[in-house]
Parts: C-alpha cells; sequence; structure tokens
C-alpha cells in the first residue's frame, strides 16, 4: 500500500503536468498514486475525456516507447499498462465522469479486440469516450473470437461495431471478424496500430471506416451511420492474391521453417551451435515472427508491412545491445526455402535491401 500524498495540479489540470504527474506515480508502480493524479483532477474540474485521451492515452504510448528504447522490461511494461487500466476504471466510476455522460441517445455500439490481441487499453478509451459521448456501448475486451463477437451481435441490436488491433499479425483474424459483422449486417470501423499508417490497410480488408484514434473515432461516428455492408460479400473478393495459396503454405508451414531456418544458420555460422539455452530461445521466437509477420504481408500482398516489421526488429535488438547479426543472413535462408513462391521472394528481397544500408554490420557472422 502507498504511503505517497495525492498530487493536487496547482492552480488549474494543466494537461502537461497531468501527464508528467500520471508518468511519475506509472514509473513507481504506484497505482494509489496514479489514480490519485485523475480523481484530483476530475474534482478540480478536469474534462474526463480529455483526461482520457490527452493524459492516460500519452502516457500509455510514453511506455511502449519506454520499453522499445529498453529502458524498462517487460515486467515494469505490464505493470504500467495495469495501473493505467486501473486509473481509467475509477475515472470511469467517479460521480464527475459519470454526470459527464449523456443519456444513451446516439445508437449502440459493440467496441471489441480482435482474437489474439491482448492489448485492449484502446479499445478500452474508445469505450469510454463512446459511453461520454451519449453512445451504448458494450465493451467486450481483449481477444474476442468472432464467433463470440457474432453471438453478441445477435443477441443486440449494434449500430455499428469498432474492433481494435494493435500488433499487425493479427491482421487476418480481424478480417475474418469484419466480415463475419457485415454478413449479419453490422458495419465496422476499425482502429490501431495494426492497420497502418493513415490505415493503409483497412480499406484492402474491407472495413467500413477507420480512425486513428478514439476522438476521430467517436467524431466519424458522430457524423452519421457507417455506411451499410455490401450483401453477398465474401472476404476472398477483397483480396483476390489468396488464390495462389503462398499465405496459406507459409502460415501453416511456420513451425517447420523455422526449425530449417534455424538449422541452417547453425550450419553456415557455426557459433550459433555455442549459444546458451536462453538465447536460443530468444533466437527461436525471433524466427517465428520474422515468419509470422511474412505471413501476414502475403496475406495483404504489401511488402512494406514485413520491411518495417524488419527495420523495427533490428532496432529493438540494437537498443538491447544485441547486433542485428542475424537477420539478412535470416532473410537469405528464407528466401531460398521459399525460392518457388514468386511474392514471398518479392518481400524478402525488399525487406534485405532496406535493412543492409541502415545496419550494414548485418551482413556479418550472428554472433
Amino acid at each position: 500500500m502507498s504511503t505517497s500524498t495525492r498530487h493536487r495540479p496547482p492552480g488549474g489540470t494543466q494537461v502537461p503536468y497531468l501527464v508528467d504527474a500520471l508518468w511519475e506515480a506509472v514509473s513507481a508502480a504506484d497505482e494509489y498514486l496514479a489514480t490519485g493524479v485523475v480523481l484530483d483532477a476530475l474534482e478540480e474540474g478536469a474534462d474526463p475525456e480529455s483526461l482520457l485521451l490527452d493524459v492516460i492515452a500519452v502516457v500509455q504510448a510514453r511506455v511502449g516507447e519506454e520499453w522499445a528504447a529498453n529502458r524498462i522490461g517487460v515486467a515494469q511494461e505490464h505493470a504500467a499498462t495495469a495501473i493505467n487500466e486501473r486509473a481509467v476504471a475509477a475515472l470511469s466510476s467517479h460521480p464527475a465522469a459519470r454526470t459527464a455522460r449523456t443519456a444513451p441517445r446516439l445508437g449502440r455500439i459493440t467496441v471489441a479486440c480482435v482474437d489474439g490481441e491482448w492489448h485492449a487499453l484502446p479499445a478500452r478509451l474508445l469505450a469510454e469516450v463512446l459511453a461520454l459521448r451519449g453512445w451504448r456501448v458494450d465493451y467486450l475486451g481483449a481477444q474476442v473470437p468472432a464467433p463470440h463477437l457474432i453471438a453478441h451481435l445477435h443477441r443486440t441490436d449494434a449500430d455499428a461495431v469498432a474492433l481494435s488491433s494493435s500488433i499487425a499479425t493479427r491482421l487476418p483474424t480481424a478480417h475474418a471478424a469484419i466480415t463475419a459483422c457485415q454478413a449479419v449486417g453490422v458495419p465496422v470501423l476499425v482502429g490501431g496500430a495494426a492497420f497502418g499508417a493513415a490505415g493503409r490497410y483497412a480499406r484492402p480488408l474491407g472495413a467500413d471506416a477507420w480512425a486513428p484514434d478514439a476522438r476521430a473515432a467517436a467524431d466519424r461516428l458522430a457524423r452519421g451511420p457507417l455506411p451499410r455492408p455490401r450483401p453477398g460479400h465474401l472476404s476472398v473478393d477483397d483480396l483476390p492474391h489468396l488464390a495462389d495459396q503462398e499465405y496459406t503454405t507459409v502460415a501453416r508451414g511456420a513451425p517447420a521453417l523455422v526449425r530449417t531456418v534455424f538449422g541452417a544458420l547453425e550450419d553456415t555460422f557455426p557459433a550459433v551451435r555455442a549459444y546458451d539455452e536462453a538465447r536460443r530461445e530468444h533466437t527461436a521466437e525471433d524466427l517465428a515472427h520474422i515468419v509470422e509477420f511474412l505471413a501476414t504481408a502475403l496475406y495483404l500482398d504489401e511488402d512494406e508491412l514485413f520491411t518495417e516489421f524488419v527495420l523495427w526488429t533490428a532496432g529493438i535488438l540494437t537498443a538491447r545491445g544485441v547486433p542485428a547479426h542475424s537477420l539478412p543472413p535470416a532473410l537469405d535462408i528464407l528466401a531460398r526455402e521459399l525460392r518457388d513462391f514468386p511474392r514471398a521472394t518479392r518481400i524478402l528481397a525488399h525487406a534485405t535491401r532496406a535493412l543492409t544500408p541502415a545496419h550494414p554490420s548485418t551482413a556479418r557472422n550472428p554472433v
């Protein structure tokens, strides 16, 4: 239990002060101090929506940045996220926030994360903002399988579904959920980092609308109803290139591909055999992520999706003092294994070209 005193911003509720105060509390893993920052601001007249989006969401974004830069660990990142979620819960139940809510009058929205997506805070923020704006909101939380989502829609009279996803490898699952919702006549708005800059992957997946953040999503829904789904629409209509089966083959064969690439790295670079168990495990995890992102890039036929992931991975490794030597050799081995798959080899070649100038040392022995 914390003995810290609760923050009380001097002379008002300036957003920069509140961001700094909440960050201090989150960094110290002090849940009571963090909720105190938010509740004190509410009591002093701060706008609940601004607290959600201009304070809590900003601090959460910083949590991700600090993890990527290796200034906090996974456990600290998880603790910080849990504290921010607790702050949202405290805000939503506070009398000031309840008073700020208008009576539900705009309609009913279902908010959910796609199956396999555990990053629920963005969806939770959207749900709270929509409730403040006057929507009746069914918030289903993280990792909602499409059949359960559709069963919920059958029991309710939702005007739209808002689907959130932060990890691009969830996009094939998101596509299935989008199509399933539309099949029962419910339009879908999507958001989250998975859908790329400016929502570039939302349209190929057939989404009816995209928004970059909770405020923009609420504004879009306030402007009028989403377009009704096209009758008889099938997911294969969105991505005809899937007929070549490259995505299916790579996705289903991922475990075998990872084993093959790992074995080839050991044969090519004998020092890899000397890795301790922890390093071997980390290497296998990295290779599994590479194959998974390659499969997703094949699903969308998007070279940049895979290239951005590989460059991000190189940056993450570098921030942790691990030279990214193994990336180009791993991509080369993967390309050899998939030499009969023209789209896969094209995507891998694009990433290799982008990676080498940025990390010229990666062509050396991956030790």
